[in-house]
């Protein structure tokens, strides 16, 4: 596999998605290393939660795009493999997600 879709969790909770050609642990550590600026670079340290590889860096990208404009309770239910749940999450919204407490 060429790419990849990751989620880290930043210091603060919250979580950022991005996508990468490099290494994942090379990614991360670039990540905790501060190179990049902006969202991350204030949330330090940041861990890796989940990841995808994809064959193609533009399906990754693709992917990236999509859970990027994900709620919190939808991107957890793609961290947990909870795909039945993405599925009613994605007809209902995650707001009716996150009112019965998933």
């Amino acid at each position: 596999m060429s790419a990849y879709l990751y989620i880290l969790r930043c210091s603060d909770g919250s979580y950022y998605v991005g996508s990468t050609r490099t290494s994942l642990e090379a990614r991360v550590a670039e990540h905790n290393a501060g190179r990049f600026l902006g969202y991350t670079s204030k949330r330090l340290p940041v861990e890796l939660v989940w990841h995808q590889s994809f064959d193609r860096i533009v399906d990754a990208i693709a992917a990236e795009r999509q859970v990027k404009g994900w709620g919190r309770v939808k991107k957890e239910a793609l961290m947990h493999g909870e795909y039945d749940l993405l599925t009613e999450l994605a007809k209902r919204g995650s707001r009716a997600g996150r009112k019965a407490n998933l």
